[in-house]
């Protein structure tokens, strides 16, 4: 699948408005809900790779910037370090996963730190029986009250969240902190009680030593997932090509 990606445009105006309803061939309204903030943000999906050219295409020749992004690609080039331990060290980061592979990057080479929060959607099937008066049986009663048994499924939903810290430094692969799946004994005499104490120290950490990195934490809420990524796409199933575009953004 092919994505294009809107970003920096300026503040929405009437103009811009009409320009962006006329290349999407949507309604004004539509259009403006698109150019909500200032980006990035997913305005279309393509099978192939030509038709999203021309599109971008058309999105620059009305004065918009944007790139295209293939997300077969960028998931089979996404390797990712998931981080079980890590080290703050003076000067460099140390980090292992917990089959035992580490490695070691200097905070000068961080580019990127993204925080963002994983939204998991579970969906389970019960059966429910209920006791219901049964208007026929009570008749035949005389009056006394009579029930029936009645069964129907039930399907009960549930979310679980998680915030996780992506990454980035020239030429490796990102590196993926989950606030669950850690130890973190590295924050030393800094460490605290609760895992979410914990992440959002090392969070602070890796800024203050990394202060050369972008920063952005849009991901981290329930409403910046799907303002960008666009209503085609779940936010559950492509939180890592939201963190591409934010990186493909940053990058210029």
């Amino acid at each position: 699948m092919y994505v294009v990606i809107m970003h920096h445009w300026q503040e929405a105006s009437a103009q811009q408005t009409q320009a962006l309803a006329a290349v999407l061939q949507v309604t004004a309204f539509d259009a403006r809900q698109r150019l909500f903030g200032r980006g990035p943000a997913v305005v279309a999906t393509f099978a192939e790779l030509d038709p999203a050219q021309a599109l971008l295409m058309k999105l620059q020749q009305a004065g918009f910037r944007g790139f295209v992004v293939d997300t077969s690609a960028t998931r089979a080039r996404n390797s990712f370090y998931m981080v079980h331990r890590f080290e703050l060290a003076d000067a460099m980061l140390h980090v292992k996963e917990a089959g035992g592979r580490s490695c070691r990057v200097t905070y000068r080479e961080v580019n990127l730190l993204l925080p963002a929060t994983r939204f998991t959607g579970h969906a389970e099937t019960q059966t429910v029986t209920e006791r219901k008066i049964s208007m026929g049986k009570t008749l035949m009663t005389g009056g006394l009250p009579m029930a029936r048994k009645i069964k129907r499924q039930v399907v009960l939903s549930s979310e679980e969240r998680e915030r996780v810290l992506y990454l980035y430094a020239a030429n490796r692969p990102w590196f993926l902190f989950p606030q669950g799946g850690m130890v973190y004994d590295g924050l030393g005499a800094k460490m605290n009680p609760s895992r979410e104490m914990n992440f959002n120290a090392l969070v602070a950490e890796l800024r203050l030593r990394c202060p050369a990195a972008f920063y952005d934490d849009r991901l981290l809420n329930r409403a910046g997932q799907p303002r960008l990524l666009g209503p085609l796409l779940r936010p559950e199933a492509n939180l890592d090509l939201a963190v591409e575009i934010l990186a493909r953004e940053a990058e210029g």
